[in-house]
């Protein structure tokens, strides 16, 4: 169960949020745009400094902790779904307190 800790953490942080979309009208997947900007550039610059701290020996991922699928550069699977999935989370988060509020754009 360990080597699966980091995408359980990820799946969780998905469950508990994902729902803002319906119940709350976050309003996040009618926003394809926004929501590609607040996803690649997290991506690509957070990918790319880990992969440079990797090589460097600056950053390591326990083996122990992930499932062990990496992608280039020894990039845990699960390090780009991090990247992937707390920008969506806190859109969501934003969208549902946004629209409980009332604020418009």
């Amino acid at each position: 169960m360990d080597r699966y800790q980091y995408a359980i953490l990820l799946v969780g942080c998905l469950v508990l949020t994902l729902p803002l979309e319906l119940i709350l009208g976050a309003r996040v997947w009618r926003q394809p745009r926004r929501l590609l900007g607040a996803v690649v550039p997290v991506v690509l610059i957070f990918g790319t400094w880990d992969a440079w701290s990797i090589s460097r020996g600056h950053w390591t991922f326990s083996e122990r902790l992930t499932t062990g699928v990496t992608l280039p550069f020894d990039l845990p699977v699960e390090e780009v779904l991090f990247f992937v999935a707390i920008p969506i989370c806190g859109l969501l988060t934003f969208g549902a307190v946004r629209n409980v509020l009332g604020e418009k754009r």
